[in-house]
C-alpha cells in the first residue's frame, strides 16, 4: 500500500462506530487474508480471572466473549521498507477476548500461535504480544483447509470448509465481534495500547464438511460444540501506529 492508497482508506472511517482515529503517521502495513472467526461466549465473571486488573470484560447479552480467529498474515512490513515473504508471510491463530478501558472498547490476546519460527521470535521481539510457535498448514482449492496443532499446549483447530455466501446484512453482532481497532498489552508492569485500521471486513457464512476446535484458555474449553458464531473473509488491508503507552497506566 502507498501513500495515495492509505490517504484512501483513511477516509474511510464510518465502520469504525465509536472508536476515534488516531494521531500522526502509521508506521506499519500488513494484511490479515482469509480470516476464519470462532466465538464463544462465556461468564463475564470468570474472564476477569484471564485479564489484567484495569480493564473490564466488554460485555453483549449478558456474556463476555472470546474468539479463536485463524488467518494468513501476508506482506507485513515497515511504512517505507518491502515485505520479505520468509518472514513476512505466515499463517496465525489468536485467541482474543473483548475488553473494555474506560470508554474505548478493543481487544486483548490471550495467546497467538503462528507457524514459523523466526517470524515468531522477531513478532515477539517487536510486539510485545505473546507468540508462540504452532505447526500450521494450509490448503486452497475447491475446498479449503485450515490445520494448527500447539504440541505444548494440546490446543488444536482442524477445519475442512467452503467459503459459503457473504451476509447480505451484518447483524450488531457480527460488526460487534469483528470491528475492533484498538489493542491493549500489558508487559513488564507497563501499560500500552496499539491502533490500527483498515476497510470494514467482508463477511461470509462458512459452511464446514468437518470441524474440530479445542482449546483450553483459562476456565474455558473452546470446542467446536459450543460455538456461538462463526464467519469468514476474504481479509483486510491493515495500517497500524506505534504503540502508545498509558503513561498513568489503566
Amino acid at each position: 500500500m502507498n501513500d495515495r492508497q492509505a490517504s484512501q482508506l483513511l477516509q474511510h472511517t464510518a465502520h469504525r462506530a465509536s472508536a476515534e482515529m488516531p494521531a500522526g503517521n502509521w508506521i506499519w502495513y500488513q494484511e490479515w487474508n482469509r480470516a476464519l472467526f470462532f466465538h464463544w461466549k462465556v461468564d463475564a465473571e470468570l474472564m476477569k480471572q484471564l485479564i489484567p486488573a484495569g480493564l473490564e470484560p466488554d460485555i453483549l447479552d449478558g456474556h463476555a466473549w472470546i474468539s479463536v480467529v485463524a488467518f494468513t498474515m501476508e506482506n507485513i512490513r515497515p511504512r517505507y521498507l518491502p515485505a520479505i515473504a520468509m518472514l513476512s508471510d505466515f499463517h496465525e491463530i489468536n485467541v482474543r477476548t473483548y475488553v473494555k478501558s474506560g470508554e474505548e472498547a478493543g481487544v486483548y490476546f490471550l495467546s497467538i500461535e503462528a507457524q514459523k519460527y523466526l517470524s515468531v521470535k522477531l513478532s515477539r521481539s517487536l510486539s510485545g504480544l505473546p507468540y508462540e510457535t504452532a505447526g500450521m498448514e494450509r490448503k486452497y482449492g475447491e475446498r479449503h483447509f485450515y490445520r494448527s496443532v500447539n504440541k505444548r499446549t494440546g490446543n488444536i483447530l482442524e477445519a475442512d470448509y467452503t467459503t459459503g455466501p457473504e451476509l447480505a446484512a451484518k447483524t450488531p453482532l457480527d460488526k460487534w465481534l469483528t470491528e475492533r481497532y484498538y489493542l491493549f498489552l500489558d508487559k513488564g508492569g507497563r501499560w500500552y495500547k496499539y491502533a490500527i485500521h483498515h476497510a470494514e471486513w467482508r463477511l461470509y457464512a462458512p459452511e464446514f464438511s468437518a470441524l474440530r476446535i479445542s482449546y483450553n484458555t483459562g476456565p474455558f474449553n473452546l470446542h467446536h460444540t459450543n460455538l456461538a458464531a462463526v464467519h469468514y473473509s476474504d481479509g483486510v488491508k491493515v495500517i497500524a501506529w506505534p504503540r502508545a503507552e498509558l503513561a498513568a497506566g489503566l
